[in-house]
């Protein structure tokens, strides 16, 4: 866990500090944020890995395409993607994100930057949401948290979370009071996208709301902050504040619908 820390926050398009002011810094963060993030990871482990890392794998044998990790293992710097199609799984740009894929890639590759207005990306959204329903029942309110980023910094990605929220609500027909659009993650002291996930649901629960759904469309997985930020940490804040359930939908996974959307995104 240290060591995929270090290289995740040693990344200058992830910390965009000066390296003489972050890296002693970063010593001192890594001492505390390790030992709390794998107690975190402990909660969402399953018998076959990482939830991400389990569902990336598969993602990509159902599509029939290779894979591999900006940080970690299999780094995207062992792969050979000279004439080749890179698809980052980030539906909405980002430079801490996507923008540091292309610091690794060759010129001549084919990136595809982003794909968070794509028809066929909010038709699976709008696919895994209906069966949600189906299988649980409505909750009066929809709030799909996205990653959040500091404000500064933050530039297309706003606009872009936004845009992916209106059209999905737009393909469930949904009212405006009936969802809402928020950032999570929020970490240090600069400001942030707002309005932030887990006081938007504090404030729902406050004010009469009993049943929230939660949907995560900037993630194509389940991961850490859809699996333990919102379905542990946030739950228990709703409940505390006086709602009686949140249920969180489950990110896009190895939907047929996402897979097929997948290629066609590649491909387009």
């Amino acid at each position: 866990m240290r060591a995929y820390l270090a290289e995740f926050l040693s990344d200058p398009r992830v910390v965009p500090l000066p390296r003489w002011l972050w890296l002693p810094l970063l010593q001192i963060v890594l001492q505390i944020r390790s030992p709390r993030t794998a107690e975190k990871y402990a909660q969402i482990w399953t018998p076959e890995g990482s939830p991400l890392a389990v569902h990336t794998a598969r993602q990509a044998k159902l599509a029939g395409a290779d894979y591999a990790m900006r940080y970690g293992e299999p780094n995207i710097r062992a792969k050979d993607l000279r004439g080749g199609i890179v698809v980052p799984l980030y539906p909405q740009y980002a430079d801490s994100t996507t923008g540091s894929i292309l610091d690794l890639v060759p010129p001549e590759t084919k990136v595809v930057r982003d794909f968070h207005d794509h028809p066929a990306y909010i038709a699976a959204l709008a696919a895994v949401q209906r069966r949600h329903w189906q299988k649980q029942g409505r909750a009066p309110m929809l709030v799909m948290s996205f990653h959040g980023l500091p404000k500064r910094s933050a530039g297309v990605y706003h606009e872009q979370c936004l845009r992916t929220a209106r059209l999905l609500a737009k393909e469930l027909g949904l009212p405006d009071e009936q969802w809402q659009a928020t950032f999570q993650s929020r970490f240090g002291y600069a400001a942030w996208l707002e309005p932030h996930t887990e006081p938007t649901l504090i404030g729902l629960a406050r004010s009469g709301v009993e049943r929230v759904d939660v949907a995560c469309p900037g993630f194509v997985a389940d991961c850490l902050e859809t699996l333990e930020e919102i379905g542990i940490r946030a739950r228990e804040r709703f409940v505390a504040a006086g709602g009686s359930e949140l249920r969180l939908v489950e990110c896009l996974n190895e939907a047929p619908e996402w897979i097929a959307a997948l290629r066609e995104i590649a491909h387009a």
